[in-house]
């Protein structure tokens, strides 16, 4: 009998399907799914399909750019990886090989205070490979300081540059696999961020768990103050969706804004985070970083973004489905897949480099007449 062929992973969507047949139920619905209806899961991604492209021809594109500045580094494109927790219930090696698949691409990572690996071994991992490989600390607003604290040294002894602020959580969205799955961390699996080891996580609920940790009281007066007089790594705000908080955010003397909605984690039926990215990048006003994640899939999604003025994308659950799909290759493939994809988007559309992707490229479709060009 013929050797049969290997699986074709040719899209994010092949990823994903391959890798979610390969996850326990409660795992695959944890991380695939969202909370209550789970509207604003499937419109992160759908929102980006009413934006269509408007390429320029005849540009000489056999030369690209696609590199970005960010974090005092140069990075090959505008996407990183999202601070995504328990990443070794999908694969045992779990943010290790996000951290060395990251540094392969070299595009920055973002470590989880819910990481199931402690962040020097995170940060190691990847360094291993790319000396310069870059990481950033997600944090959330906890009730004890102390720990808080301790988790910022470790970051900062790793050489962590920014501190990722997740500021969208003051409680847990309501997840309803969660309560129905009875999900917990999996036996032998711990937070070493935050001092849990895997018999805890056994006693408690998911939920429980977050809520004994986590902050309801937090403000941006009582966090960003303490967060500045306790590191001197950049501070970014992220889970902002509207114009007011970015204009907090520079009062504050943030760094930048990650526009986001947990993933539609958190609160179900907000605005999507490609909907919400032109009012903030409009109240940013160049003062202040916009970064963008949530519902990206393609290449050209990243080029939307980024027309309708992000700096760069990050991702999550593609990494999840990478990881559970083949470990380390598996989320390098998730990374090439959205490489070459970006590339070929900036090509046909006439872009040489990432300054040349602006709202001209895009136009949105109408139900009442041809498509409307961003910009006239």
């Amino acid at each position: 009998m013929a050797p049969s062929m290997p699986e074709l992973m040719l899209s994010i969507e092949d990823i994903k399907n391959a890798g979610s047949k390969k996850l326990p139920l409660k795992a695959r619905e944890f991380y695939n799914s969202g909370s209550t209806t789970q509207i604003t899961v499937t419109e992160n991604s759908t929102a980006y399909k009413k934006y269509r492209l408007r390429p320029r021809v005849l540009v000489d594109v056999s030369q690209l750019d696609l590199r970005l500045n960010l974090f005092n580094q140069t990075f090959d494109f505008p996407l990183g990886l999202s601070p995504t927790g328990i990443q070794a219930m999908a694969h045992p090696q779990g943010e290790l090989a996000s951290s060395r698949a990251s540094a392969r691409r070299n595009i920055p990572m973002a470590v989880s205070s819910f990481s199931t690996y402690p962040v020097e071994e995170v940060v190691q991992a990847g360094q291993q490979l790319n000396p310069s490989a870059t990481h950033t600390m997600q944090l959330y607003t906890l009730r004890d300081r102390a720990l808080q604290t301790q988790i910022i040294r470790r970051a900062e002894a790793s050489g962590c540059k920014a501190i990722f602020l997740t500021a969208d959580s003051p409680v847990l969205g309501y997840r309803y696999n969660e309560t129905r799955n009875d999900f917990r961390t999996p036996e032998g699996l711990s937070w070493p961020m935050m001092g849990v080891t895997s018999e805890k996580l056994q006693q408690v609920t998911h939920d429980a768990g977050f809520v004994a940790t986590n902050s309801d009281a937090h403000s941006w007066a009582k966090e960003i103050p303490w967060l500045r007089s306790v590191t001197k790594m950049q501070i970014w705000i992220k889970g902002v969706l509207t114009g007011e908080d970015v204009l907090l955010a520079r009062e504050y003397g943030c760094d930048g804004v990650i526009v986001s909605n947990h993933g539609g984690r958190q609160l179900d039926e907000v605005v999507p985070t490609i909907d919400a990215l032109p009012e903030c990048v409009e109240a940013a006003a160049g003062k202040i970083r916009v970064h963008i994640d949530g519902g990206i899939r393609t290449g050209t999604d990243i080029f939307k973004a980024l027309a309708l003025g992000a700096e760069c994308c990050w991702i999550g659950r593609p990494t999840i489905w990478g990881l559970a799909y083949d470990g380390e290759n598996g989320v390098s493939r998730v990374l090439d897949i959205l490489y070459e994809e970006f590339k070929r988007c900036m090509q046909l559309t006439g872009c040489r480099t990432l300054a040349d992707v602006t709202p001209a490229a895009l136009a949105v479709l109408r139900t009442d007449g041809p498509a409307a060009k961003l910009i006239e």
